[in-house]
């Protein structure tokens, strides 16, 4: 037996509330959605490891000495 995600609907003016199964259509556009999310949230994950990266670098540019690039020196930036 197949499992079909259901939504709830509910009636404001009755108060009546009751579950129904989700068109193939809407399924479809949920698991977009899902996949969509799923992407945004690796390339957040990646921006945010890669600032990371460049800020450990300028950090021990630093203690070096050494001179730091515009991106190194942006990122220290408070």
């Amino acid at each position: 037996m197949t499992d079909v995600p259901k939504k709830l609907v509910v009636d404001l003016a009755t108060g009546t509330q009751r579950y129904i199964d989700l068109t193939p259509a809407e399924i479809a556009q949920r698991d977009q959605d899902a996949a969509a999310a799923a992407e945004a949230l690796a390339e957040r994950e990646a921006a945010d490891a890669a600032k990371a990266t460049l800020k450990e670098a300028a950090k021990a540019k630093l203690i070096a000495g050494e001179p730091l690039t515009a991106e190194e020196a942006a990122v220290l930036v408070i």
